[in-house]
């Protein structure tokens, strides 16, 4: 092959590498804004005060029962060592409520109270926990892509704030400041 014959190539193939690449970074763009457009995650101040979920005996509550109050829920479950270390912290704090705030612990443990009961009476400790009412309970809270992810909603049932992971005393900073703000609204 003659040396023009391959700079004629080398052109034809630099042009068409462009034409693919711009192709791709095209596509990476528009992934990256459907992906950003379907992205259901509720934003601060979205009202979450459908969230269902069932007591021990059965009794099935909503987050409109606690207006007026800001509530910290958080989503955890028995098999999860994160969620574990974070129970006594989330016990502590429901034993402290007062008339200004709820702490509602949801285990999304598979087998719902069998599970939850049967860690708790090897975990001796002050916690009301709570299951959700079925899969899609939890949906207006977005995502919950990992666990414990806790949530605090304010006394108007509007998402606050929520993140995922253990950091020890970050739930009662967070609720400290949610109280704190509430304060200073009325």
């Amino acid at each position: 092959m003659s040396e023009d014959a391959m700079e004629r190539i080398r052109e034809q193939w630099g042009r068409w590498g462009c034409f693919a690449t711009l192709g791709l970074v095209g596509l990476v763009l528009l992934f990256g804004i459907w992906r950003v457009k379907r992205d259901n995650s509720p934003r601060v101040g979205a009202d979450v005060r459908s969230v269902a979920f069932l007591d021990a005996e059965g009794g099935r509550h909503t987050l409109v029962e606690y207006a007026g109050k800001v509530v910290v829920v958080d989503v955890w479950a028995t098999w999860c060592p994160p969620c574990r270390a974070s129970l006594p912290e989330v016990a502590k704090l429901q034993a402290e409520a007062d008339s200004r705030y709820a702490v509602l612990p949801i285990s999304v443990d598979d087998g719902g109270f069998t599970d939850v009961n049967a860690y708790l009476s090897g975990h001796p400790m002050p916690l009301k926990a709570f299951v959700p009412e079925n899969r899609g309970s939890l949906e207006p809270f977005g995502p919950i892509s990992g666990i414990p992810t806790t949530i605090i909603v304010d006394e108007k049932g509007k998402l606050r704030t929520r993140w995922s992971g253990y950091a020890q005393g970050r739930a009662e900073s967070e609720l400290k400041t949610a109280l704190s703000s509430r304060a200073v609204r009325r």
